[in-house]
């Protein structure tokens, strides 16, 4: 190897030398020496089991693992619990941790760092401080070469080589040498890299190779779960709510630093909490990971860009003034490691952390509103008419704010930006909508969508019956759709279908009135019917060149699918209308878009994937919450199932609180919310036992069952309602009421599917209830099967307290399967894979009840004298039992049965 004591490194400075009488070269290796450690963990980092699984695979012999991602986001922390931690025991033994900063800019200086790393170096190696890169190639090579050779050899162990900070190495030699070290990585070396830029080189041919795996940001922020975990104890010391939780994870996106700062400051002072931005850990924080290392100049370019919730490099160009630096536009803040991401599904578009945006934005500079007027010219000009309303209204040019409304309109209904229209109209003058009809069309619209159907029909009745025999058309279309808001379906039918009788309805109108007659149609079980209206809007989208009302047709048809109970399709659907809209970079966010992701959460519920609906829901929420889009209702009732689902009924009565605020600052009608939100606490309320009050809920929402009231946004509330009165007579043993709720329900043909399922469910526990154990059994393992074909596993889930007393034995007698694994688990049974196969033939009813008895310890003789039959009998009974369960004695029987869950105990 090359010699490495004639020269210092670079940056070792002319003192070291003066230490002592050791040589210099002695002396570099024992100060370098103690740069091979693990940082020291923090006390209370919250525990990420799956994240930290997902690291340490990634992490195998010959991997690269990249951590990347802005400051803050526990990179090193989490690295250190994956692989040096105490509790890794061997794994940490042959970890080793090397921290660089900014005096490791130098190649050899590098290479004696990786040695020492890799392996002590013998006291005769020497390295040469030539800094010819080829030499520095040649010296990086024959590391690798001897550290492969010592541990074929079994002189070296195999080794994970954490190299955190390498931001630092920004040196060309240096760049060259940590690319040549990824090409060329041993078979028994692990790299983790940990970063707050991408590489300086590509990585795509590593990628390939499938060596190479990059965690970022999105993996690296808490979920809500965890968030929620992390302040637990605070709820329970009263230290602060479930809402200001949920709050505090909408700010941050789960952002951990100033979230653990936030909490240490919390505790710390036991005082009333305050703002996270006011917080002084939190604030001192964003300075540090956003201004610290930056000019004046380039201070001001991000508060610019922070007065925009969504930018370009092109956007910014265009509003950026003086002194800001308008070289460090939105992609190059990216390429520095700033807070900022790409936004979802919209090209090379980005936005900021909120928890950033709301900081820089209490900076922001002089001239807002003519950057503002600025924004909304350019948008304009790329068609973009939402934004570009929503930056003429912050400019305070009411005239412009006018111009885009009229001239956007049709794109601003179809985007259904109702913040936006009602801010418009609190700046219009007084009278003017009033004045012009056309204003009052747009407005109904507006407040159609908005959920305040009082105020879209006083509009229009308003209008003078020579301007309503004018605007005939428009205005039936504009009726069905606020019928069929409301959730009055009969009569927003026959309004669509006079409606699309006009020849010269204009495209919105019909695009609309084809669409909702679709959805009622859909309601009623009328599938085919529903699906040819659907078709036709599809192809009336297309030919309009509007991607939105394409959305919306794609939305429709997911919608019967769902109905028809293929949820399968749905999802192929929806995820196919969500690609399509990412190929439309410059699209604004429209509804449909919304409603698209809204639907996939409700097939991942109704499918069990919990998990990827909790991540979903939270970007659903967020811009539902920031459009003033009604959909916020169907979000938030989303969230209290899911809640429900975990057993969590404080969390969900928290979200049903949440979501009656929001409806009324937001002004919505009642009629709109309060149907779906007493249904659901009337669901919580059948979960606790709480029988009075399940049961004046009822009588609260039978105006709505006996009118055939269907929200569109919650079409599955007439079926919920029809299921809870069943529940509510089985809760309270009223079985012959039960029995006759569900036989009229029985009758009815062309349900949807979810409702067919609830019902023959309620008939299994029914039956149960009854004492038919044998036939409630075989009844249960018939809707099993028919659910595993889509994985519809949410009326399970719902009706867990019913069906508690014979999933078990019917669970014995299927197979294993994805689908039944998933059932043992939310019902706490063990699974097939646990070592206990089902059984062949089941245990019939009276095989059961013997079966029961012998458990209590009960000899043949007095099972015979408490079922009143002969001796024999139960003889015949017990061997056909130990035939069934595959045993010789009472003792392996009752053992196996306790296994299969076909007793309890197990």
């Amino acid at each position: 190897m090359n010699v490495f004591d004639e020269k210092s490194a670079a940056n070792d400075g002319p003192a070291l030398g003066a230490l002592g009488q050791d040589s210099p070269a002695e002396l570099v290796w024992e100060l370098l020496k103690h740069r091979i450690k693990a940082p020291r963990p923090v006390a209370g980092f919250l525990a990420r089991p799956l994240l930290l699984d997902k690291l340490r695979a990634a992490a195998r012999p010959g991997g690269i693992l990249h951590l990347e991602a802005p400051a803050g986001y526990a990179k090193t922390q989490t690295a250190c619990a994956a692989f040096a931690s105490t509790e890794q025991g061997a794994e940490a033994d042959r970890t080793r941790w090397l921290t660089l900063n900014e005096h490791d800019n130098d190649p050899f200086r590098f290479l004696g760092l990786l040695r020492l790393a890799l392996g002590d170096a013998p006291e005769h190696t020497r390295f040469q401080a030539d800094h010819r890169q080829g030499r520095a190639l040649d010296a990086l090579a024959m590391l690798l070469q001897e550290f492969a050779a010592a541990t074929a050899e079994g002189e070296l162990a195999d080794r994970i080589l954490v190299l955190d900070n390498i931001d630092w190495l920004q040196h060309g030699a240096l760049v060259e040498l940590l690319e040549f070290l990824l090409a060329e990585l041993p078979d028994t070396l692990a790299l983790v890299l940990i970063s707050r830029k991408p590489l300086p080189f590509s990585t795509h041919r590593f990628e390939l190779e499938q060596r190479y795996v990059r965690i970022g940001s999105q993996e690296l922020e808490f979920s809500r779960t965890e968030t929620a975990a992390l302040f637990a104890p605070d709820l329970q010391a009263n230290l602060l709510t479930q809402v200001a939780i949920e709050n505090l994870y909408s700010q941050t996106e789960g952002w951990p630093t100033p979230l653990a700062l936030y909490r240490q400051e919390l505790v710390a002072r036991q005082v009333h909490r305050k703002a996270l931005h006011e917080a002084t850990s939190v604030d001192r924080f964003l300075y540090d990971c956003v201004f610290a290392l930056l000019t004046p100049a380039q201070r001001q370019s991000l508060q610019i860009m922070a007065e925009l919730e969504y930018l370009s490099d092109e956007l910014f160009a265009a509003v950026v003034d003086a002194p800001a630096d308008t070289a460090l536009g939105p992609s190059a803040a990216v390429a520095r490691g700033l807070p900022l991401r790409t936004a979802a599904g919209r090209g090379r578009w980005y936005r900021f952390n909120p928890l950033v945006r709301a900081w820089l934005g209490l900076l922001a500079p002089a001239g807002r509103e003519q950057r503002a007027a600025l924004a909304s010219e350019w948008l304009e000009q790329q068609g973009m008419f939402t934004e570009a309303l929503q930056y003429a209204l912050i400019s305070g040019q009411v005239a412009r704010a006018i111009r885009v409304a009229s001239e956007g309109s049709e794109s601003l209904l179809l985007s259904q930006d109702t913040a936006s229209l009602l801010r418009l109209r609190q700046s219009l003058p007084a009278g003017l909508i009033q004045r012009s009809p056309r204003l009052r069309i747009v407005y109904g619209w507006v407040h159609a969508l908005g959920g305040q159907f009082t105020e879209a029909r006083a509009l229009l009745a308003g209008l003078t019956p020579a301007e309503q025999a004018s605007l005939e058309d428009r205005l039936c279309a504009l009726r069905a759709f606020i019928n069929r808001m409301e959730g009055r379906v009969d009569e927003a039918l026959t309004e669509a279908s006079r409606a699309l009788e006009f020849t010269e309805l204009s495209t919105h109108a019909r695009l609309i009135s084809l669409l909702v007659k679709s959805s009622v149609l859909c309601v009623q079980g009328r599938f085919q019917e529903a699906r040819n209206d659907s078709r036709s809007a599809s192809k009336l989208a297309r030919q309009s060149g509007d991607l939105g009302s394409e959305v919306l047709a794609v939305y429709t048809h997911a919608r019967i699918e769902l109905g028809k109970g293929a949820l399968r399709y749905a999802e192929q659907l929806l995820r196919t209308g969500l690609d399509t809209l990412i190929s439309d970079s410059q699209r604004p966010l429209r509804a449909g878009e919304i409603r698209l992701q809204l639907n996939l959460v409700l097939v991942l519920w109704h499918q069990g994937r919990i998990d990827e609906a909790d991540t979903l829901l939270v970007k659903v929420i967020r811009h539902a919450e920031q459009n003033r889009d009604v959909s916020l209702l169907m979000a938030l009732a989303l969230r209290v199932l899911i809640s429900k689902s975990r057993g969590d009924l404080e969390d969900a009565f928290s979200w049903i609180g949440h979501a009656e605020r929001t409806m009324h600052a937001w002004h919505v009608d009642d009629a709109f919310h309060v149907p779906v939100l007493e249904a659901l606490k009337t669901s919580c309320w059948l979960q606790l036992g709480y029988s009075e009050s399940v049961r004046q809920a009822l009588i609260t929402l039978k105006p709505y069952s006996d009118n055939h009231y269907v929200p569109e946004l919650f079409p599955m509330l007439p079926g919920m309602l029809d299921t809870l009165e069943i529940r509510q007579s089985l809760a309270t043993d009223q079985l012959e009421l039960a029995a006759s709720q569900l036989a009229g329900l029985r009758v009815v043909e062309d349900q949807p599917a979810g409702l067919a399922l609830h019902l023959g469910l309620l008939e299994v526990a029914l039956t149960g209830r009854q004492g038919a154990k044998s036939k409630a059994q075989a009844l249960l393992v018939q809707q099993i099967r028919e659910a595993e074909t889509e994985h519809y596993l949410s009326p399970f889930v719902e009706l867990r307290e019913e069906l508690a007393e014979v999933m078990a034995p019917a669970l014995a007698t299927m197979p294993a399967s994805g689908f039944t694994d998933q059932l043992r688990t939310f019902y706490n049974l063990s699974t097939a894979a646990d070592g206990a196969a089902p059984l062949a033939e089941p245990i019939s009813e009276r095989e059961l009840g013997v079966l029961e008895l012998i458990a209590m310890g009960l000899s043949n003789q007095d099972i015979a004298d408490q079922l009143h039959i002969s001796l024999h009998t139960v003889k015949t009974h017990a061997r056909r039992i130990n035939a069934k369960l595959e045993v010789r004695s009472r003792t392996q029987a009752i053992v196996r049965a306790r296994e299969l869950g076909i007793l309890p105990g197990f």
